[in-house]
């Protein structure tokens, strides 16, 4: 444990300085350098763009070096960092995953087909024709089935927009509401000059070897924008599917909820049922303007012998509101994240949500981590985690520097049959008038809860799968009906898998 908390402390003198520094750069150009009225100037040649490339070639540097996008340097400092090893989390190998991309299926014949469901039709802008129809043509039964378990629905049901990405191929991109944009980032890098005030200007590029590998070897990812003073209610669907075995999957996602807008987001990560091991790694830069509501939820539906590796920023401007929620309830080899969220604007809300379940051999390192920068900022950090045989770090860290600010962590972890949970709740006050609380708890389950239940006619297994649903059934205010039926089904899941 000693040495745990060591790893956390060298984290806060490093990785985290260098994000402070980036905070503090975005605030002193008056919360403004991220308008996309400050682009005018650049120019955008859209002739040398080639919008069949969905399949992760080699980005056109020469092409976005000219119109002020410096890949270039980069690359420079992503190849310093090749070998660096993260702050935290057990180290991995990248060499002994296949980062080779393949071309993205062709479009199946679907002359027979009579009905089509145009309601969400991918825009030809990005060389991708293909319906929901089209896209479902190419999924397996049981691919499917495993998008499900993620929250993803292949037919895009009760969804705003969608985004699906198989290996390193887009397989689909589309949007049915006026005021939401969804695009591949590597095409939106190359066609839209304001996309580039986004990337890369929240996580460093050269924060460890697995930011550098996301540059180096992009293969693509997405960028979900709400326009300003649009409510999108219904949910946002992304999909990161892993199906090659032995593979490493790289991408980078842009979020924005421009002022005044709403945004709800489902990201679904999940294997083929025929993969066994694979890495992924995923970097996101999350922007919610003033008085802008986003919330994000991500349900990781992985393979046991999967390694997964994310790394995200978030910055929140004036009143605004930014939910993040991470489930990760079935079995996997390695995860860690720990996502960091900037309060840069008087009266900016974070609450951030983790539902976790290790089996064994598992490993979790996972929390989460806010500063609030500015009077009247509020904070929250829930996580709820059960160990049925695997280890579970649980971090959590929220920095007041100015008087004024609330903030409140809470961790509590469930043993079962085995496992190790640490618990590294930490509070750090730089001002006076801060008001930051924090409360940690990890023990088993109490044998006369058990005893009651089962003097109520449950079997003993009922009674700790009632004990275990009611102790990760977190009320996440804020969420609309769709994204809480699917946090529901997933805590539902994992009543089989602790069992």
């Amino acid at each position: 444990m000693l040495d745990l908390n060591k790893k956390a402390l060298d984290a806060k003198t490093s990785d985290v300085k260098t994000l402070d520094e980036k905070a503090l750069d975005v605030e002193a150009s008056d919360a403004k350098t991220l308008d996309a009225k400050a682009l005018d100037a650049e120019v955008l040649d859209e002739k040398s763009l080639d919008a069949r490339t969905l399949d992760g070639s080699p980005l056109d540097i020469k092409s976005l070096n000219k119109r002020g996008l410096d890949v270039s340097a980069l690359n420079e400092k992503a190849l310093l960092a090749k070998e660096k090893r993260a702050s935290f989390g057990q180290d991995i190998d990248l060499d002994t995953f296949s980062s080779q991309t393949s071309p993205p299926p062709p479009t199946p014949d679907l002359s027979h087909v009579t009905s089509r469901d145009t309601a969400c039709d991918t825009s030809p802008d990005f060389g991708l024709a293909r319906d929901f129809q089209e896209v479902s043509a190419l999924l397996s039964e049981a691919d499917k089935e495993r998008m499900i378990l993620s929250g993803i629905d292949a037919e895009g049901a009760g969804r705003s927009g969608t985004y699906l990405q198989k290996d390193a191929a887009v397989l689909h991109v589309c949007s049915s509401h006026p005021g939401l944009e969804v695009m591949p980032i590597r095409e939106a890098l190359e066609r839209y000059p304001w996309v580039e005030n986004y990337y890369w200007k929240l996580v460093a590029v050269d924060t460890d070897k697995y930011t550098a590998r996301a540059q180096l070897d992009l293969h693509n990812g997405y960028v979900i924008r709400a326009l300003p003073g649009s409510k999108v209610i219904y949910p946002v669907q992304a999909c990161m599917y892993l199906g090659k075995e032995g593979s490493s999957q790289n991408v980078h996602n842009l979020i924005i909820a421009e002022e005044g807008s709403e945004l709800h987001i489902i990201v679904g990560c999940a294997t083929a049922a025929h993969v066994r091991q694979a890495v992924h790694i995923g970097v996101s830069e999350f922007y919610i303007k003033k008085k802008a509501k986003l919330s994000f939820t991500m349900i990781h539906t992985w393979a046991e012998e999967v390694m997964a590796r994310s790394r995200s920023v978030a910055m929140v401007e004036e009143e605004g509101l930014f939910l993040n929620n991470y489930i990760c309830m079935m079995p996997a080899r390695s995860i860690q994240t720990y996502p960091t969220t900037y309060l840069v604007g008087k009266g900016a809300v974070a609450r951030s949500y983790s539902l976790l379940v290790a089996s064994p051999k598992s490993e979790m390192d996972v929390g989460n981590r806010v500063f609030l920068k500015e009077p009247d900022t509020r904070a929250e950090i829930i996580s709820r985690a059960i160990t049925n045989g695997g280890t579970i770090i649980a971090r959590g860290d929220l920095i007041g520097e100015v008087a004024g600010v609330k903030a409140h962590l809470e961790c509590r972890g469930l043993i079962l049959n085995g496992g190790t949970m640490h618990a590294i709740p930490e509070l750090e006050g730089r001002a006076d008038g801060v008001e930051m609380s924090h409360e940690a708890a990890v023990g088993k389950i109490a044998q006369e809860e058990i005893l009651y239940l089962m003097s109520r006619g449950l079997s003993e297994d009922e009674a700790t799968s009632t004990i275990v649903r009611g102790f990760l059934n977190i009320d996440i205010p804020g969420l609309p009906p769709q994204l809480k039926a699917e946090i529901d089904r997933a805590v539902g899941q994992s009543d089989k898998d602790v069992m």
